[in-house]
């Protein structure tokens, strides 16, 4: 089959490699009918996450048709049935999937020595995305073999086309949980960093769970549009002071809850702390770049919510703790633990609430992927989200 292959520090290629086979009795074969790259993918793609290897293949939002089902999968998956796959593998049955933390699941880590050692504790397996979360393949590819596929599913029911289905995967249960757990009261004013995919759907997410006023920040001038067609205010860091312009807009209180849509590849324009982590960064003593979480503790309302769903790879240098804790501030982060919110989100879009389609900008065939990496990287041809068609 054709996969979507690492190969180094911005060496993506698309190459012909084995097609997957079943290996557990719970395991699916599914045929890929669209993927996607996220921007967690560009970490990868630049080398910023550490545990790749080469011939690793790539991409964690894809969905398809089931072609093969293993002995104790059949009860749950039939083959031909149409699926949308979450980025993060569960078992269902430890005890973070029975409390509903399945991006924390105890068992669906192969590498789970590995993650124990660097972080504490394992969390969750997860498509294509280092060997510390298992070093599973991905889905930007013809094939994938689903572990856990008996859980590890999203079932599409007639009448929706892949483009309106494909982000429950990823982004627009991401984009949902950073603004839920914010837990957003009608008199709050939510102001998101970053509008690349998942800021997108955070920000049409804190709109539909009934925010005053959702503000949001970036510089690219495709990425504002969208966001102002969603439904926020915006504001363009490059042109203006963010801190100002979210005080001013709160009547010099800040912001009740700020969310981090940017994660470890933050930019800023000339500030003495990006300029900083940049140095850093080049000589090895940090590993992400922090600008956006220090802002959003120097302008967040005291007792006010931080929510994180940018993904943070290693190491973050002078962060003001002692702010965070003198103004009591709630911080709410993690991967997505994504089967929580799916039945839900799936309903919104069957009844027209949101069509999550509305942030692709570019459809092109899997071989061009290598390409279509490079462009959303560099955000050319006014590109926010890349589907690809195996």
């Amino acid at each position: 089959m054709r996969a979507l292959v690492w190969h180094g520090a911005n060496d993506i290629r698309c190459d012909t490699v084995p097609d997957p086979e079943i290996e557990h009795p719970r395991d699916a074969i599914v045929r890929v009918t669209t993927c996607a790259i996220c921007g967690s993918d560009l970490h990868l793609h630049d080398n910023v996450m550490p545990g790749m290897e080469k011939g690793d293949i790539v991409g964690h939002e894809f969905m398809g048709e089931v072609m093969e089902v293993g002995t104790e999968a059949k009860s749950a998956l039939k083959v031909g049935e149409r699926v949308v796959v979450p980025f993060t593998i569960f078992c269902g049955d430890c005890d973070q999937c029975r409390r509903g933390n399945y991006s924390v699941c105890e068992r669906s880590n192969r590498n789970k020595a590995l993650a124990d050692k660097l972080f504490g504790h394992t969390t969750a397996g997860l498509f294509g995305y280092t060997h510390l979360t298992g070093g599973y393949a991905g889905g930007q590819a013809e094939y994938v073999r689903v572990p856990f596929a008996d859980r590890t599913h999203i079932k599409i029911p007639d009448g929706l086309s892949d483009e309106q289905v494909l982000f429950l995967g990823d982004i627009f249960p991401t984009g949902w949980q950073a603004a839920a757990q914010c837990d957003i009261q009608p008199t709050d004013t939510v102001a998101i960093w970053g509008c690349g995919p998942v800021g997108q759907m955070t920000i049409r997410s804190a709109v539909l769970l009934g925010a005053k006023q959702v503000i949001a920040i970036d510089r690219v001038p495709e990425r504002l549009a969208m966001a102002k067609a969603g439904g926020a205010i915006t504001i363009d860091f490059e042109e203006e002071s963010v801190v100002e312009r979210l005080n001013e807009l709160t009547g010099g209180k800040g912001p009740e809850k700020c969310i981090d849509a940017v994660g470890m590849e933050a930019h800023a324009t000339a500030t003495i702390d990006s300029m900083m982590d940049r140095a850093k960064q080049a000589l090895m003593l940090e590993s992400d770049r922090a600008h956006v979480l220090r802002e959003m503790m120097y302008v967040c309302r005291p007792a006010g919510t931080l929510s994180i769903p940018g993904v943070y790879g290693g190491l973050v240098d002078k962060i003001p703790f002692g702010m965070a804790m003198n103004k009591g501030l709630t911080f709410r982060m993690g991967q997505t633990h994504v089967k929580r919110w799916t039945d839900d989100l799936l309903n919104r879009i069957q009844e027209g609430q949101i069509d999550p389609s509305f942030v692709i900008t570019h459809t092109v065939p899997l071989d061009q992927g290598p390409e279509m990496y490079k462009t959303f990287r560099d955000k050319r041809d006014g590109c926010i989200k890349v589907v690809l068609k195996p």
